[in-house]
């Protein structure tokens, strides 16, 4: 009896985005919580892959810019069943929680004024005790040695002295250059990859074109045209450049709307806050802050056109890069090159933890005790964000009653 591959294709894309939107439901805690959901479903229960063949998607995703588990999915859904399984996937994880943000932006429209609300100044509290969080686990595990941690306080005092979207970028790039000065010679040659056919080559090769084309014309095309073209570029670039995951993107988003007088500093904020209680990406908060920068009845239309533009860029990315990864995972430079990055990662994250996140947020001593416990909670406790974030709203509301 012959195989019917066209048949065998169309059942694989069904049964995509059920098995994904399930996950963008229940998958709480952020990317490396999303990580252990994704292995547990489709290596352990439906053994879509092996362990070995996820450890790749999952270095891939790590090296390249953007939000890593939101690429992860998308590189399960390409491999199932090509750029539509893609496509299919990156939605049914991603929906359930923007469309949760994009609510929660007409609420905060509807209400107005956010200066004397005391659930607003809970939700600050909760993302200075999210972020720090991060800064710990991520300091923990990519600056091991001395002179990662030597690469992330650089950084950060840099970052401290002389704040910017284009000198986080710069910081990131020059941590990549160090890690290839550092550690080219400390890493062992792991041998090479297979070899990748011409099709691939052409497909791969138009989505990276497109994704360098974009953030290369955008910034002059978008002056010209509205601010319609102005918030996708600006949500694309951040989208582009952003490395080591979903907190990062905080310092890169804020630089391109607060300035702009598109979001204020308490309503960005909120949303941050917000998006600590929902499962899925944290990468959806771009849904929040679109929404919220033209309001009106048709602000949820703002919301979706923000959240293509963050995630254009690591589909374009995954697209163009998987074909070639067995390959280039295995060369010194890149692995050399990941680890000065990340360690520069970690120091925009300090630097973010501060300012804004801190300053915004801790006015008072009951402020820090309450920001502290509530990292507590997180850390040690290993209490649910969305509890936490309930939890700090409800103290918000206590401390400014």
């Amino acid at each position: 009896m012959k195989s019917n591959p066209t048949g065998m294709q169309k059942s694989r894309l069904l049964d995509i985005p059920w098995a994904f939107l399930k996950l963008g439901l229940i998958s709480f805690g952020g990317p490396v919580a999303h990580l252990g959901y994704l292995r547990e479903e489709f290596v352990n229960k439906r053994r879509w892959l092996d362990d070995a063949a996820y450890g790749d998607l999952v270095a891939l995703c790590q090296f390249l810019p953007g939000p890593a588990s939101s690429q992860v999915v998308f590189a399960l859904g390409q491999q199932r069943a090509g750029w539509l399984g893609g496509l299919l996937a990156s939605l049914g994880f991603t929906l359930p929680s923007a469309i949760l943000m994009i609510l929660f932006a007409y609420g905060v429209t509807a209400v107005g004024s956010l200066q004397d609300a005391g659930w607003l100044h809970g939700l600050k509290l909760a993302a200075v005790a999210v972020v720090a969080q991060a800064v710990w686990g991520m300091g923990r595990n990519l600056c091991p040695d001395r002179a990662r941690l030597t690469l992330a306080a650089a950084a950060a005092v840099l970052l401290l002295f002389f704040p910017g979207a284009l000198l986080q970028v710069g910081v990131i790039f020059g941590g990549g250059m160090t890690g290839w000065l550092i550690y080219r010679k400390s890493i062992p040659h792991t041998g090479t990859g297979e070899p990748v056919g011409w099709k691939h080559h052409l497909a791969a090769g138009t989505c990276l074109a497109v994704f360098f084309l974009l953030l290369t014309l955008l910034p002059a095309i978008s002056l010209a045209l509205g601010k319609e073209l102005r918030m996708f570029d600006g949500f694309y670039r951040a989208g582009s450049l952003v490395f080591g995951g979903g907190h990062v993107v905080l310092p890169l988003l804020r630089a391109e709307v607060v300035p702009n007088g598109w979001v204020t500093d308490d309503a960005f904020l909120a949303g941050y806050g917000a998006a600590q209680a929902l499962p899925g990406p944290l990468f959806t908060f771009a849904a929040y802050l679109g929404a919220v920068a033209k309001p009106g009845p048709g602000a949820w239309l703002s919301g979706l056109w923000c959240l293509l533009a963050i995630f254009l860029p690591a589909w374009l990315l995954i697209a163009g890069t998987l074909p070639f990864w067995q390959n280039l995972r295995t060369r010194i430079w890149t692995q050399a090159s990941l680890r000065g990055a990340n360690a520069a990662v970690v120091g925009v994250l300090i630097a973010a933890l501060y300012n804004p996140v801190w300053k915004e947020a801790v006015k008072s001593a009951p402020d820090a005790a309450t920001a502290v416990a509530a990292f507590g909670l997180l850390q040690w406790w290993k209490t649910p964000p969305w509890l936490v974030v309930i939890l700090a709203a409800a103290a918000g509301q206590w401390l400014l009653r």
